[in-house]
């Protein structure tokens, strides 16, 4: 059963003189539990407008993004936040960790906010998973990049999401580093079933993926199995 689709998925934004600027044009996908998607492309090839409508950060011009059983397109803001809440994790270049917080807090938050009355347990399992057990206790200034990446791993897995999207998850990481994330995420994808949607420039990421799409100029050019 299908976990995430979007139909004919268009996206445009004002431009000079009353012109609209297509960003995305008519782009259709369909996702089942448990897969692995990358979205690769040029800078400016409506990569990370994809990324954002799928998981409702944005609202299409035209289309439709079924999450879940739900119709994001149907949805006020604070609905798709709840949304996002039970069913989304996500996996930034920057991280967006929290600085006043240590590694296991920054994990045990995303529990916390679920009403988790085992977080903190649960947390210092998952850091322990993605090889931070004696990192506990660092707050995100005292680890180095591969670490705050391997703390933001784990905190998307930690509520168990049915959708994982990172945005150049190894962008900012040298190749052995990377390469430990990009195990990380496939082992995890595995274990727990998440769907996995990633926007990348590491081919070598994209070709561990199940499928890839290839985005120029905002339409779909190349789909690989």
């Amino acid at each position: 059963m299908s976990i995430l689709t979007a139909q004919n998925l268009s996206k445009s934004v004002p431009a000079k003189e009353g012109e609209a600027l297509c960003i995305l044009h008519e782009l259709s996908l369909d996702l089942r539990a448990g897969d692995s998607l990358a979205i690769v492309g040029t800078s400016g090839s409506g990569k990370s407008t994809l990324l954002g409508l799928l998981a409702g950060l944005d609202l299409p011009s035209s289309g439709q993004v079924m999450l879940a059983g739900q119709d994001l397109t149907r949805l006020d803001e604070d609905q798709r936040a709840r949304l996002r809440a039970e069913h989304i994790g996500f996996v930034f270049q920057s991280f967006q960790l929290l600085d006043n917080l240590t590694a296991l807090e920054n994990v045990a938050l995303a529990l916390e906010l679920k009403g988790n009355r085992h977080a903190r347990d649960e947390a210092q399992q998952l850091l322990k998973r993605v090889g931070l057990g004696e990192r506990l206790f660092h707050q995100p200034r005292q680890l180095s990049g591969g670490e705050q990446q391997r703390v933001a791993l784990a905190r998307a897995f930690a509520a168990r999401p049915k959708v994982l999207f990172a945005d150049e998850p190894t962008g900012n990481l040298d190749s052995q580093t990377g390469s430990h994330i990009s195990d990380l995420l496939f082992e995890l994808n595995q274990e727990r079933g998440t769907t996995l949607v990633l926007v990348t420039h590491d081919e070598r990421l994209a070709q561990r993926c199940k499928r890839r799409i290839r985005l120029e100029a905002g339409r779909l050019q190349t789909e690989a199995a």
